[in-house]
């Protein structure tokens, strides 16, 4: 059995003043490995171990911390998870130990169900975590993408995603976005709730692409 449960979903407003309220989503997964995805930020501790709790897990029980890419919003409480291994875009470190993995090259099995994979474009390292499950008997694909997509509504309207990710790689990032949405079932993106993917969507998505 895994089970794919968001603790938080992000979010992100720009205000009138120009700055921009943010914060990421925060995914655990409970499946042969406790796995959880993006931390938030270092003022939400309090708030990740009671959403921990509501789902019988302590922070000492956590395998694996994955970061989709290393960002403030997503590294926050990093420190809570002493016995996981710890993944941060491309990098993989457990204490002062820092492991060579076939991750730079594509992708990295934490555990059958659970794959990390390198998808460029918000960042140069950004990493987004797959997870094959089972949905009323049927097998699930969600993709837990940080910002590669920022919230479903950056589908329909491009500049969101764009504005807020690195100007040189938006053709990579266009690309990265098609690869992924065509395959998964579920997004979780890093500053929305999850949704569910359409042919639409894939459509839309794919039309992007730049050259």
């Amino acid at each position: 059995m895994c089970e794919v449960i968001v603790l938080f979903d992000g979010y992100s407003t720009k205000l009138p003043d120009g700055t921009m309220k943010a914060n990421c989503s925060c995914t655990l997964i409970k499946a042969s490995k406790n796995i959880i995805v993006d931390t938030m930020t270092a003022w939400d501790r309090e708030k990740i171990i009671q959403a921990l709790i509501q789902h019988n897990i302590t922070p000492e029980e956590i395998d694996y911390v994955v970061c989709s890419h290393s960002h403030p919003d997503h590294i926050g409480n990093n420190n809570l998870f002493m016995n996981a291994e710890h993944i941060i875009g491309i990098c993989v470190n457990r204490g002062d130990m820092f492991f060579t993995t076939d991750l730079a090259c594509g992708e990295y099995k934490l555990c059958p169900e659970v794959k990390v994979v390198t998808t460029p474009g918000h960042t140069s390292d950004d990493v987004t975590v797959w997870v094959e499950s089972i949905v009323s008997g049927k097998s699930t694909h969600f993709a837990i993408t940080g910002d590669l997509f920022e919230k479903e509504e950056d589908i329909l309207d491009p500049s969101i995603w764009k504005d807020l990710g690195t100007e040189e790689l938006q053709k990579t990032q266009s690309n990265m976005r098609a690869s992924v949405i065509n395959l998964a079932d579920f997004i979780i993106p890093g500053h929305g709730p999850m949704f569910r993917v359409t042919d639409s969507m894939r459509k839309i998505v794919k039309d992007q692409i730049i050259e």
